[in-house]
């Protein structure tokens, strides 16, 4: 019998379903198995971002709730032990330098906040705004804050956190991601200190002195207040570091 070649038809049929073949092996090898569409690594930055800050939030409660433990341990300790109260006060100065203690005195805060999305100039010769002008980026917040180191402070909160020496202002967009939490507009930073000294320095920045242009282009938020008496919380998060090498 003569076998003839496969007619085109048969020929294009075997070939999609050659190519279908392939397609669905190469999907199972990238996936190992599992369902590509729910992947961790496809679902989309904010929500991954709104998932660890739901995780730290529940985290910190247990931490707040392990620190009340341990304050009532160390008071029923120190009713007991003759001297105790003596050593307390010396771990509590301890500590209020490592920011793990409350600190109050006076202060300043200032609060920054997006300008209207409809927002036009104020000023003539201002051109038209882009979106990037109207609202806070991490450069604003970061030059609030380092404006308020130089001055003097104690210590700084930003929102409802207590910065330490390894906190970092990040913004994704229009929204600051600090110590794995998330926060809109209007922003608030917090200092204690001088506030003379206080105010002084964060006239004296240049970076401010910038976004005040800005603000007065443009109408972005900056307002500043002065506290008789302000106080931060403790820092509540870990202060160990994991990875430090000594300066060279």
């Amino acid at each position: 019998m003569r076998i003839g070649r496969p007619r085109p038809a048969r020929l294009g049929t075997t070939a999609v379903f050659a190519l279908a073949g392939l397609i669905f092996w190469l999907s199972f090898t990238v996936s190992g198995g599992n369902n590509i569409r729910t992947d961790d690594s496809l679902l989309h930055m904010s929500d991954l971002i709104r998932e660890r800050a739901r995780q730290n939030e529940s985290l910190e409660s247990a931490t707040a709730a392990l620190r009340e433990d341990i304050a009532g341990l160390t008071a029923e300790s120190e009713r007991e032990e003759p001297g105790a109260p003596d050593r307390r006060r010396g771990l509590e100065q301890l500590t209020g330098a490592a920011v793990l203690a409350d600190l109050t005195g006076g202060g300043l805060t200032v609060t920054l906040t997006d300008a209207p999305p409809d927002a036009v100039p104020l000023l003539p010769d201002v051109p038209e705004p882009s979106p990037n002008d109207l609202v806070i980026h991490q450069q604003d917040l970061q030059a609030v804050v380092n404006a308020l180191w130089a001055g003097g402070a104690s210590g700084v909160q930003v929102m409802d956190q207590r910065l330490v020496s390894t906190s970092a202002v990040r913004c994704v967009g229009n929204t600051l991601i600090l110590q794995g939490r998330l926060y809109s507009p209007p922003y608030t930073v917090t200092a204690v200190g001088d506030r003379d000294r206080l105010r002084a320095a964060l006239d004296a920045s240049p970076e401010i002195a910038n976004y005040r242009q800005y603000v007065r282009a443009y109408g972005l938020g900056w307002q500043v207040d002065a506290h008789e008496s302000v106080t931060l919380p403790a820092y509540g998060g870990s202060v160990a570091l994991r990875h430090a090498r000594p300066v060279e």
